[in-house]
């Protein structure tokens, strides 16, 4: 299927050029970029359809499930020692404060992206550490564990912060360009989000609460299929974000086009929802490979030749791996309606060819966003777990840990924006680094790092 045959094609984006050129001029810049759009393989066209209906058809089947243990759960609620008073209210309170830690983020974010990246990288680990401590205070077995691994995690954390501070101005200058013209309606397509994440937060947790209820081992089972599906819920509403933002700061980027919101919306969950529900899967994964790598490689140094070579080995898989899903490859997704692993090989090669693979490497946007929603979940636990330690301690690890999933998912969905501007404004210098419209701060930061040698 031609990008052009699907209405993706940038003639069809009822755009128009913000210094007055005829829009004819928008599409011949667009194509004549060097990326080429693809013929989507019928392999490809039948796993974007497949995953598709997957998610779709998961949708239905969570939505019943859940129907069914709320009420199930509310007609024996009494039979089984369960307290819904004392189980409910602490966690719909730290859905609640989700929601409006999500709002404040991307607030802050848009207002003062210096001071909202330093906010991210130093609370999140002081509030990671509060966390720690609260799961040491309820003393269960579990939370014993989890409290020991928080207060690690902030340790390994604060040290990051102190290991990147170094990057945090051109960190601060990247955020401060993508975020300047933010897209209209944008702000409003976010908070809908939120919403609609809240929302469904809250739906999902009167699932939980009644296979809580009854507590057998099958109902931990659906407790654990619910909070899979979160995940990939939320995944997927972020990255549908990701895609329609990041299509329209491209058009602006590459040829200042203006586009309208609900146009890039319709369009995304017409055309790309398979490579969406795709990249929410394959991303999250080879991230975290990725991540590991990394750490891995820092720990084992070069002192043991065995540990050494296996570190190696781990590299290269997860370097091979991030060629076949990258985040960044959703910008293609967007604008040339590529399917998620061919616009992700598509991508990283160009960000190689350009000299940009060693930059995008250190880029902090990704932790920023991932630090806003540590910390976000964070405020959730601390909110739904505090209040539950006083009223019943024996829910209180339970109802920590889907406050914290629940803030975290939340907080990347609001954060989802200020991704996608950043992925676009790299893959439109990528592109065409001669352009024009773009500032030089990704050029000066090329020519560092060639002075480097890096």
């Amino acid at each position: 299927m031609d990008a052009a045959a699907t209405g993706i094609n940038v003639q069809n984006f009822h755009s128009k050029d913000q210094e007055g050129k005829p829009p004819s001029i928008i599409p011949i810049k667009v194509q004549e970029s060097s990326v080429r759009i693809e013929t989507t393989t019928v392999a490809g066209l039948f796993v974007q359809r497949l995953f598709r209906a997957l998610f779709f058809v998961h949708i239905l089947l969570i939505a019943i499930l859940v129907i069914c243990l709320a009420i199930r759960g509310l007609l024996s609620s009494h039979s089984h020692n369960f307290h819904p008073k004392k189980w409910y209210p602490p966690l719909l309170a730290a859905t609640a404060c989700a929601g409006i830690v999500a709002f404040t983020w991307q607030w802050f974010t848009f207002r003062n992206p210096s001071r909202a990246l330093r906010a991210a990288f130093w609370l999140s680990p002081l509030l990671t550490c509060a966390v720690g401590v609260l799961f040491l205070l309820i003393s269960s077995t579990a939370s014993l564990t989890i409290g020991v691994i928080a207060i690690v995690l902030a340790l390994i954390l604060s040290l990051y912060a102190c290991w990147v501070n170094s990057r945090f101005d051109y960190a601060t200058k990247v955020l401060s360009v993508t975020a300047a013209s933010p897209p209209a309606k944008t702000t409003t397509l976010i908070n809908l989000s939120i919403i609609l994440s809240n929302l469904y937060s809250c739906f999902l947790v009167s699932g939980i609460g009644g296979a809580t209820a009854v507590g057998t081992v099958i109902d931990t089972s659906f407790i654990v299929v619910i909070l899979a599906s979160l995940a990939w819920s939320t995944q997927v509403m972020k990255n549908t974000l990701q895609v329609t933002i990041a299509r329209i700061k491209y058009l602006h980027f590459a040829s200042g086009a203006d586009m309208d919101s609900r146009i890039a919306l319709r369009d995304t969950i017409k055309y790309s929802m398979g490579s969406v529900c795709i990249s929410s899967v394959l991303v999250p994964i080879i991230t975290v490979i990725r991540g590991s790598a990394r750490a891995i490689s820092l720990i084992a140094g070069g002192t043991d030749e065995f540990l050494f070579s296996c570190a190696n080995c781990y590299s290269a898989v997860a370097a091979t791996l991030v060629n076949y899903g990258n985040r960044w490859g959703l910008v293609q997704v967007g604008v040339y309606n590529k399917g998620f692993v061919q616009a992700s090989i598509d991508t990283w090669e160009m960000l190689r060819r350009v000299g940009l693979e060693p930059i995008i490497d250190r880029d902090l946007t990704g932790s920023f966003c991932f630090l806003c929603g540590m910390a976000g979940g964070a405020i959730c636990t601390l909110v739904g777990g505090t209040w539950t330690f006083a009223v019943h301690k024996s829910y209180a690890t339970e109802v920590s840990i889907y406050a914290f999933l629940i803030g975290y998912f939340m907080c990347r969905i609001a954060m989802a924006w200020q991704q996608s501007c950043v992925a676009a404004y790299y893959i439109a210098y990528a592109e065409n680094p001669e352009n024009p419209r773009l500032d030089t701060t990704i050029l000066f930061r090329v020519q560092e790092f060639q002075r480097r040698g890096a």
